[in-house]
């Protein structure tokens, strides 16, 4: 079991560039497998909607990305070369928006997801949006799952450490909003880059 307080729906409801950078150093928890499996949250990236040409929800609602205009703190997975990525939806009322969660400092369940992805280097085992997903066993079986709930499969507590923020462009985006929306721990071995 794991223990803390599960971070209700208001906070999600707000601009996702907040979101996205309040999310660095809270706790993400998975049931999987019998297990927990988690980790500090280190790395996000922020999206908005249909101003935002790198956002998912730019081309206007589609069914596979209704999820983004729906209620925060809902899980939206998608897929990108073949690897499934985990956001949680916020966005204010009447707006639309997702926080991608890029890495992760596993704390939980350390032997299962390198089981699930087996690496050398333990550093390398969810520095990144596609491996975390792996590790943890993340699939679109989760999509629409509300972390808001302390009994959800997947849920973000809140915790606390002490680090400066980084901020950067986007990673992998052709086309990008004139603001750095990606936030991450400065110094930590597990950010993706």
């Amino acid at each position: 079991m794991v223990s803390g307080t599960v971070l209700r729906r208001g906070f999600y409801e707000r601009d996702p560039a907040l979101v996205a950078r309040e999310l660095l150093g809270k706790l993400l928890v998975l049931e999987s497998q019998g297990s927990f499996l988690g980790g500090v949250i280190v790395e996000t990236e922020a999206y908005y909607g249909l101003e935002d040409p790198a956002s998912r929800a730019y081309r206007g609602m589609k069914d596979y990305n209704r999820l983004m205009w729906g209620e925060p703190g809902r899980v939206f997975i998608y897929n990108v070369h073949r690897y499934w990525m985990l956001n949680i939806v916020a966005h204010e009322a009447g707006g639309v928006g997702a926080v991608l969660i890029r890495a992760l400092e596993p704390t939980h369940g350390v032997d299962v997801m390198m089981t699930n992805r087996p690496v050398m280097d333990a550093r390398e085992l969810t520095n990144g949006p596609g491996k975390l997903t792996v590790a943890l066993d993340v699939d679109r079986k989760l999509m629409g799952m509300d972390v808001t709930r302390p009994d959800s499969e997947i849920r973000v507590l809140d915790h606390e450490i002490d680090f400066e923020v980084g901020t950067s462009n986007r990673i992998g985006v052709s086309l990008d909003l004139d603001e750095e929306l990606r936030f991450y721990v400065m110094g930590n071995g597990y950010v993706s880059r």
